[in-house]
């Protein structure tokens, strides 16, 4: 695997299991979650970092298929950009749902790479 690719894998993985931590810290309970602002921000700074990531592996490795790039890369715009948009229904749904499934696609790019 080049290194490049290597270390946005890597970044993508490491934030992964920092959103793992979140849930923990939360007890698994979107309502513990939603009144702890600290939490929340650091789920969106997580995601706006695997939606760059991303970003770049697909413009800089377009061999390598993330299912879902588009959204992901579409959520870091929306954290970024209309950040007042962001709702912590929206960012827990996507930490409960949709990062299990990205963390299996990640760890399978890096079995097969």
């Amino acid at each position: 695997m080049q290194p490049k690719l290597l270390k946005f894998i890597l970044d993508i993985e490491s934030v992964i299991d920092e959103l793992e931590q979140v849930k923990v810290k939360a007890m698994n309970d979107f309502t513990l979650f939603k009144a702890d602002i600290l939490l929340q921000r650091a789920a969106e700074r997580g995601l706006e970092i695997i939606g760059e990531a991303v970003r770049k592996i697909r413009d800089n490795h377009p061999e390598v298929k993330i299912s879902a790039a588009t959204q992901i890369i579409g959520l870091r715009n929306l954290i970024a950009h209309a950040y007042d948009t962001v709702e912590p229904e929206m960012i827990w749904a996507i930490i409960m749902k949709d990062i299990p499934t990205l963390k299996t696609e990640i760890l399978e790019i890096k079995k097969c790479a």
